[in-house]
């Protein structure tokens, strides 16, 4: 067979491609998903498909979204749709981001006001490409929360803000319920992973964080190959850092175009990580390959 005057062999694209298919591990009977359901949740999702409202918990495909709907916890993603960073885990578009909107931060806090929610994760793309890293809008973002719902807390899921501290600080001195900002994998596997980010000005923004006495989250994903040995390092490193809340899950692969699971982690090792998080002084764990990180949110609050 010939293909813009190229000749190709059909036998050894076909075995190639079957070769690609059988590096994709089959998920396990552990991480199906429980279809949503409940009152509460159908409320929300009425609100939702009627005013058009956006979530993270529904363009995520999150596994939890019933869960959380039912529980008055969703989670929102301001700055954009389009990311600075190239993260090999995350299906969110890489590019140049549009302009930052001045109106988003009221949209998004009436969109909390009309679906009742209790408890909102907010969180956003990186952006780089701005002098305060998208810090003002954070800050625009959490008090138009506070003024349009006031009965509602916040937990804000920051990026790093490329370690520009005087811009963490904006969100920080807001004080919202929770400031969480996930470490995502082990110190070796962080270049491939995150690839600009820095796993140890992410250990200097949670630290930061939690120096202000403001309570601390972050999140690690298991499954690209790391070994338990670092992964219990990692566990270390948090809590040094003053975090007091861990969220442990899965990795999954959210396209092929994404780094491929290295291996299903069993509940049974998601449940041994818990109670060494509760042992080495973590405040809450949440450890299960279901388990996001804003799964539980609002059980956080304490």
């Amino acid at each position: 067979m010939v293909i813009n005057g190229t000749p190709i062999n059909i036998r050894l694209l076909f075995m190639n491609e079957q070769t690609n298919i059988q590096t994709r591990k089959p998920k396990p009977d552990w991480l199906r998903v429980k279809l949503p359901i409940g009152e509460s949740y159908k409320q929300v999702r009425n609100l939702v498909d009627t005013h058009k409202l956006h979530t993270i918990c529904e363009s995520g495909n999150c596994p939890n979204m019933g869960e959380c709907w039912g529980a008055g916890t969703a989670t929102f993603m301001i700055l954009g749709n389009v990311c600075t960073r190239s993260c090999q885990f995350c299906a969110v578009a890489t590019g140049r981001p549009d302009a930052v909107d001045p109106f988003e931060p009221v949209r998004v806090a009436k969109s909390v006001k009309l679906m009742q929610v209790k408890h909102c994760v907010i969180t956003s793309v990186d952006r780089d490409d701005l002098k305060d890293g998208g810090a003002n809008i954070w800050v625009e973002t959490i008090k138009a929360v506070r003024r349009i719902s006031p009965g509602t807390t916040m937990e804000t899921l920051i990026p790093d803000f490329a370690g520009k501290w005087e811009n963490l600080q904006l969100v920080i001195n807001e004080k919202p319920e929770i400031i969480s900002h996930n470490l995502e994998t082990v110190r070796r596997l962080t270049k491939q992973v995150r690839v600009q980010a820095k796993y140890d000005r992410s250990l200097e923004v949670l630290k930061r964080i939690s120096t202000a006495g403001v309570r601390t989250k972050s999140g690690v994903m298991l499954g690209l190959g790391e070994t338990e040995a670092e992964v219990i390092e990692t566990m270390h490193d948090l809590i040094s850092s003053g975090v007091h809340i861990l969220t442990l899950g899965q990795y999954l692969q959210p396209t092929t175009k994404h780094l491929l699971v290295n291996n299903f982690i069993h509940p049974d090792t998601f449940a041994s990580l818990k109670e060494k998080g509760l042992q080495m002084g973590f405040k809450y764990v949440e450890s299960g390959p279901l388990v996001r990180s804003s799964y539980h949110a609002e059980k956080h609050l304490f």
